[in-house]
């Protein structure tokens, strides 16, 4: 039986929720993406603060986009199933992608510019499942929080007059931040390696691990290497590519991921903060590194190392560092593509954004 067609008013009060419904819609984007709220910080905010610190060089990452992509597989051990149920610490092999790198955004700074590398990896699990985490060769963050470390950007900005950032302004920023004391410690004596292969690299953001009773476990990460033969970088502007493809020429790098267990009440949402020396830490097994590709067109040019990206098994924690970085990724990921489809020649002929 045919239904009896709507009233006048019934038509009006479905084109009004449909409205709503749009209008609910159009609030939330305008919401992410600032549009409503432009004081608030946004991913987009922050990327072009990056921008303006370096310089835009098109299909390359917008941090750390100087780089080489490196393959390989980690051995599990077994020994972190007590603390979760992702498939890559069972027992046994799992195929990794990576990258080495140097932070800033002009893929054309010398080695020795900077004294903290990088190692990005990409764990592909048999069921499908992956496994991102990006890491650096310092064991603290200098700040807590996206808007201080956009604050941070800022200070950093070149000052047109000298192509350096302005002493005053930095100075200001780091008394107005007393957080980044740990940081700036560690600083002060770090020097730029020789390799690749003999720094450790730190999680620096906790985690969590979720175990087979759906318990939780606060934990961070950092890979040790088994390379111990730490020396100065050499004046070669490009040494660490050289030094890498040499090292694994004559063998596959290892490096031990080592798991640190929170303690009750120790800081899981701020990275500034080291946890005592005496947590507990599980082995869980050996990253081995056997092959090395230029990033222009190597397997990890066009991986997004975004760090939340996580498996069953493995969650973030409360660090507002995370969701932070994920956007900000993601961002830099989108302008990627879309500079590359402007680029002259194909797309692999430029590396990935971060």
């Amino acid at each position: 039986m045919q239904a009896p067609p709507l009233s006048r008013s019934s038509i009006v009060l479905r084109l009004a929720l449909i409205a709503l419904v749009l209008l609910v819609i159009v609030l939330a984007f305008g919401y992410v993406g600032g549009w409503l709220t432009p004081h608030r910080l946004t991913a987009q905010r922050l990327v072009d603060q990056l921008q303006a610190n370096a310089g835009v060089f098109p299909g390359y990452r917008r941090n750390h986009a100087k780089g080489v992509c490196v393959m390989g597989y980690f051995d599990s051990n077994g020994q972190a199933q007590t603390y979760s149920v992702a498939q890559v610490f069972a027992p046994g092999r799992t195929p990794v992608v990576g990258r080495f790198a140097v932070p800033g955004g002009s893929p054309y700074v010398p080695d020795s510019s900077v004294p903290i590398r990088s190692m990005a990896l990409r764990f592909t699990q048999a069921n499908g499942q992956q496994w991102r985490t990006g890491m650096n060769s310092m064991p603290v963050f200098p700040v807590a929080t996206p808007q201080a470390f956009y604050e941070l950007l800022q200070a950093q900005q070149p000052d047109p007059s000298t192509g350096k950032p302005n002493p005053a302004k930095l100075g200001a920023f780091f008394a107005a931040h007393p957080e980044t004391a740990a940081f700036g410690a560690w600083i002060k004596t770090a020097k730029p390696s020789a390799s690749y292969a003999t720094d450790s690299y730190w999680s620096l953001n906790a985690f969590e691990l979720v175990d087979a009773s759906g318990q939780k476990h606060a934990v961070r990460w950092r890979m040790v290497p088994e390379a111990r033969d730490a020396a100065i970088g050499g004046s070669d502007a490009n040494y660490l590519d050289a030094d890498l493809a040499q090292r694994l020429a004559q063998g596959p790098q290892r490096w031990h991921l080592l798991i640190t267990l929170a303690n009750p009440g120790d800081p899981t949402n701020d990275a500034t903060q080291s946890w005592p020396a005496d947590r507990r830490e599980i082995d869980a097994g050996t990253l081995v590194l056997t092959g090395t590709e230029a990033q222009e067109s190597g397997a990890c040019r066009d991986i997004n190392y975004d760090p939340t990206v996580l498996p069953h098994g493995i969650e973030i924690s409360d660090d507002p560092l995370l969701p932070a970085r994920s956007a900000a990724y993601a961002t830099s990921y989108l302008r990627r593509t879309s500079e590359e489809a402007h680029l002259p020649g194909t797309a692999a002929t430029k590396p990935e954004t971060k």
